[in-house]
C-alpha cells in the first residue's frame, strides 16, 4: 500500500466523547474511521471488515479491550491487524493485569489517556508505516509542556531572569 491510500481505523472505546475525540483526530489526519464501543461490536467489524489498524481501549464493560484482543488472535488472518492501546488505566488496579499482560506477549504499543491528538495520530502514523507529518501544535505543545516543567521547577528569580532575557530577544524592553 502506498502513503495516498487512505488507511481505515476502528477506534474501540466506552466513553462517546473519547471515541469522538479520537476518531475527529484521525479523521482530520485523512484516515477512514469506524468506531465500536465495546469489544464485542468491535469483533463484529472486524470480522466483517477487518481495518488496517485497531485503536483499542482496555478497560469497557460487556467485553474488555484484553478479551477482544485475545478473541482477534485466535484468527490468523485477523491476528496480523496492528492493535494500538489506548488507555487511562496502565497503572491502576482496572487495567494493570491486562495492560502488563498484553504490553509484554501482544502489541506492546500504548498511549496512556489523556492525550494530545497529535501524538495519537503520529502514533498511528508510525505503526502503520506511514510517513511522520508532525504538525507545528504538536511540536509547539512538547515544547509548552517542557518549558512548564522547567518553570514548575525554578525559584521566582530564575523565572524573572528567563522572561527578560526572552523579551530582549524578541525587542521589548521590560
Amino acid at each position: 500500500m502506498n502513503d495516498d491510500q487512505p488507511r481505515r481505523v476502528l477506534v474501540v472505546d466506552d466513553e462517546p466523547d473519547i471515541r469522538e475525540y479520537l476518531r475527529s483526530a484521525l479523521t482530520d489526519a485523512g484516515f477512514v474511521v469506524e468506531t465500536a464501543a465495546d469489544g464485542l461490536e468491535a469483533l463484529e467489524k472486524v470480522r466483517c471488515d477487518p481495518p488496517d489498524l485497531v485503536s483499542l481501549d482496555l478497560v469497557m464493560p460487556r467485553y474488555s479491550g484484553g478479551q477482544f484482543y485475545h478473541e482477534l488472535r485466535k484468527d490468523k488472518l485477523l491476528s496480523k491487524i496492528p492493535v494500538l492501546i489506548v488507555t487511562g488505566h496502565a497503572r491502576d488496579d482496572l487495567g494493570k493485569a491486562d495492560f502488563e499482560e498484553m504490553t509484554m506477549s501482544g502489541p506492546g504499543v500504548y498511549l496512556e489517556k489523556p492525550l494530545h491528538p497529535d501524538t495519537y495520530v503520529a502514533a498511528v502514523r508510525r505503526i502503520l508505516g506511514l510517513q511522520a507529518q508532525e504538525p507545528p501544535q504538536a511540536r509547539s505543545e512538547d515544547l509548552r509542556q517542557e518549558v512548564s516543567r522547567a518553570v514548575s521547577g525554578a525559584d521566582r528569580e530564575a523565572v524573572e531572569r528567563a522572561l527578560d532575557a526572552l523579551k530582549k530577544k524578541r525587542g521589548v524592553t521590560p
